[in-house]
């Protein structure tokens, strides 16, 4: 890695702080996803616990350190590592702060997994360790099952419900995220009522997108995106019907800002160091975490350094560095320029501009027009119809509670 002249001094205060910390405990995944963009996840790479002192050293003496961070393991199954693991990482992690004095800095752990191999003892693993569960399912059996297969072919449904009914039986609370694909375009009111039946009431909705080894989607084209406005707005007469039991996180996201009047200038994914990844080899990044050791023509690789010979601040000293800083401030100034979006957006995901046009420096994404463009479309819609059905006339304002 080029170290860069040392008079060039990145302005900080356009930095940080960290709020997410990004970690791949393993790059193995049980599953082989149709749509997933990880490459090698049949390997097993796992990160070295020994690292974590030195992670939690490098975040603390950076200058992008704030009062509180959550720490996700993430990019692979981390649940094919075993419960013990985790018991040591989160034993690591406090001795750190207790021994750089900084018992007062507020970590939370959060996991996400596929949920098949959710059982009583990870349950039990969840709540010593005060882990935050994010669990993925695509919604009822064939939908999901088209895309979310073990590498035999065999689906994962089955498995991965056993895994909720487990978290359920347990009382340990969890979100969901689920990829939308053009299987589901079909069919709101399935999609709806399974989340609804099974108790799912919090979700986020990833629409397949071309990105890392997953070059194509289900999802392109202008009619799927009509397809896909429809599907939300079903999904949202569904819900206010019933009451609001299942919130959607595109909606929640919009509806607060909006009530709160607050618009956005930034977002963590374009903002330096608001985001660390670490990779299981102790290589680590800045922005969309899913740039992560990803290798380019334009970019060489998006990893600035490895814990063990960078420091946080000497990775921004780097030519590589300047160059992603550059490119990614360009193509936020494009969006804010030229979308009336912009304000809650932020400037859009860099992996996205990524992968569609090759560079940072670009705006409009697919990504962008179904994770906020047709989210604020449907919304502004139904706001424009008028208070929601008089059975639930008070509870339109406090969807995002």
């Amino acid at each position: 890695m080029v170290i860069a002249a040392a008079n060039v001094r990145p302005d900080f205060s356009q930095f940080g702080p960290i709020g997410l910390v990004v970690i791949q405990s393993t790059s193995l995944c049980n599953l082989d996803c149709s749509y997933c963009y990880l490459p090698d996840r049949q390997k097993k790479r796992v990160f070295d616990l020994d690292l974590i002192p030195l992670l939690v050293e490098r975040i603390l003496e950076s200058p992008y350190a704030g009062p509180e961070f959550s720490l996700v393991w993430h990019a692979g199954e981390p649940l094919t590592l075993p419960t013990s693991w985790y018991d040591k990482a989160t034993t690591l992690i406090n001795q750190s702060l207790e021994r750089l004095g900084a018992q007062d800095l507020d970590i939370d752990q959060h996991v996400q997994t596929n949920a098949t191999l959710i059982n009583d003892d990870w349950c039990d693993c969840f709540r010593r360790n005060r882990i935050v569960v994010g669990i993925s399912v695509d919604g009822p059996e064939d939908i999901h099952d088209a895309h979310r297969r073990f590498r035999n072919g065999r689906g994962s449904h089955a498995l991965a419900m056993r895994g909720i009914e487990a978290l359920q039986r347990n009382r340990v609370p969890f979100h969901c995220i689920s990829v939308i694909t053009a299987d589901a375009m079909e069919q709101p009111e399935r999609m709806y009522r399974f989340f609804r039946d099974h108790g799912i009431n919090d979700v986020g909705f990833n629409v397949e997108e071309k990105e890392g080894i997953n070059t194509s989607s289900s999802m392109a084209g202008s009619n799927m995106e009509a397809k896909y406005k429809d599907f939300l707005r079903t999904f949202w007469r569904l819900s206010e019907q019933d009451g609001y039991p299942v919130v959607l996180r595109e909606f929640e996201q919009v509806i607060s800002l909006i009530q709160d009047d607050q618009r956005m200038t930034q977002n963590e994914l374009n903002r330096p160091f608001s985001i660390l990844s670490v990779d299981a080899q102790g290589d680590f990044s800045t922005f969309d975490p899913e740039l992560l050791s990803v290798a380019s023509d334009r970019y060489g690789t998006f990893n600035l350094g490895n814990l063990k010979t960078h420091s946080l601040e000497e990775s921004t000293r780097t030519d590589s560095f300047q160059r992603l800083l550059q490119d990614m401030t360009q193509g936020v100034e494009t969006c804010q320029k030229g979308c009336e979006h912009f304000g809650l957006c932020g400037g859009g995901n860099g992996s996205n501009k990524f992968w569609e046009h090759g560079t940072l420096a670009s705006s409009e994404t697919n990504a962008c027009r179904f994770g906020t463009k047709i989210p604020v479309e449907v919304l502004l819609e139904r706001f424009e119809e008028g208070p929601p059905l008089e059975v639930n006339r008070t509870t339109i304002a406090p969807l995002s509670s």
